[in-house]
């Protein structure tokens, strides 16, 4: 099989627009020390980032307001946010909100 060189300057590309924007603040951010209020306020950044990110599929689902009886994603964010909250883990909140929702559907 031939990669064409079009497409394999369009990978490499998009690779690097991937991976630029990852890796340079980390660079960056490993070699300075930052003061404990900054190393605070980024610590919340994921906590942040995901309730961001969920806010409006929960709240809004297809452009109507949801309530709880009829979507129960909302209700599968509850603990969520606790495992969330309480250990800053995605993974954690990953499965939480993947057991809860499994249950709320099964009943």
């Amino acid at each position: 099989m031939d990669i064409r060189p079009d497409i394999l300057i369009i990978i490499i590309g998009s690779a690097l627009v991937t991976a630029i924007p990852r890796i340079a603040p980390m660079v960056l951010l490993s070699r300075i020390a930052l003061p404990a209020w900054l190393r605070a306020w980024l610590g919340a950044v994921p906590v942040a980032i995901l309730a961001a990110l969920l806010a409006s599929e929960l709240l809004v689902p297809g452009g109507r307001i949801a309530g709880p009886s009829g979507y129960p994603a909302l209700l599968a964010i509850l603990p969520v946010l606790v495992i969330t909250a309480l250990t800053r883990s995605l993974m954690g909140a990953v499965i939480a909100g993947m057991l809860t929702i499994s249950l709320l559907r099964a009943l």
